[in-house]
């Protein structure tokens, strides 16, 4: 599903089939979660392949490092180069591109002793697929911010996400809707939350969320369009008041949500500001104008 024979990666300074790629059994990443990761997304345009916020994506992988104690000793500049040249020489346009950095055999509740990175890539549509949500309120919370770094894409952190999409999936929704851990919204288990009413937008603010690359997109974008955009505590009671609500994230792009807990919202998807922000969106990323969207004073 993610490679073929002659599937191309990049691990540690080497270029080298996926097929043939391998890593520890002893590892501390496999063991205990102790990693870090970025998802990010290139798209077809009219000059080429583009990749969507790059520099702002591995300046990430670098703070997530930081902030739990993973040393990071890699330029910027070089993995967005090799990325272009992971793309090329895989003959990929639009794709799904993970760049991870793992840490070695290391057994103790320690600092990492041994640091790898490695960057592939596969073709993915958008995840949460193209249809509007079906949500359900999960059982789980986001874990409280004393508890981890909540703003560190780290590895171990998605268990918390695997719980509750799939306690999700099998109550018989498409996805599942976090609250922090005093009861307040928070985000999707990969994706952060808007829900708007009017030409008001609203977002659960930072402190347990990922504040995600594609949030400060949607935030840019609404900027350019008119659109006001709050953040704050909010309650389940006022996102069940919303005319309309979405998902975004690098993997899931922009995701209409049909209903939280069977409540459907005021107005259909189709006739929402966030079905415009979606096409706003899709344009930007392929570097169309969105001029037909909104009237816009600038460009992104």
């Amino acid at each position: 599903m993610y490679y073929k024979e002659n599937t191309m990666l990049y691990l540690d300074g080497r270029w080298q089939k996926a097929s043939e790629s391998h890593a520890g059994l002893y590892d501390q990443t496999l063991h205990y979660g102790y990693g870090v990761f970025e998802g990010i997304r290139s798209y077809t345009t009219q000059d080429g392949p583009r990749i969507f916020r790059a520099r702002d994506h591995y300046e990430r992988l670098r703070r997530s490092c930081e902030s739990i104690g993973i040393p990071f000793t890699y330029d910027v500049e070089e993995l967005e180069a090799v990325t272009y040249q992971l793309l090329e020489k895989n003959g990929f346009k639009d794709a799904y591109i993970r760049p991870l950095v793992f840490c070695g055999p290391n057994m103790s509740l320690t600092s990492p002793t041994e640091v790898h990175i490695l960057i592939c890539a596969w073709e993915w549509a958008a995840y949460l697929g193209q249809r509007n949500l079906k949500l359900k309120i999960s059982g789980f919370c986001r874990p409280h911010p004393k508890s981890i770094h909540v703003e560190a894409k780290a590895c171990g952190h998605y268990v918390n996400s695997i719980l509750a999409t799939t306690e999700a999936k099998k109550d018989g929704y498409d996805e599942a809707l976090l609250l922090d851990y005093q009861g307040f919204l928070a985000e999707g288990p990969g994706a952060n939350l808007f829900f708007g009413k009017g030409m008001t937008l609203f977002t659960p603010a930072k402190g347990s969320i990922l504040p995600g690359i594609t949030r400060d997109t949607i935030f840019k974008l609404c900027r350019e369009m008119g659109i006001t955009v709050k953040e704050g505590n909010y309650l389940p009671s006022e996102l069940r008041g919303a005319d309309y609500a979405f998902y975004c994230g690098t993997a899931a792009e922009v995701a209409g949500i049909e209903s939280v807990d069977g409540h459907l919202f005021a107005l259909p998807w189709i006739s929402s500001s966030g079905k415009k922000i979606q096409e706003a969106y899709t344009a930007l990323v392929h570097e169309k104008t969105i001029h037909h969207v909104f009237p816009i004073a600038g460009k992104v």
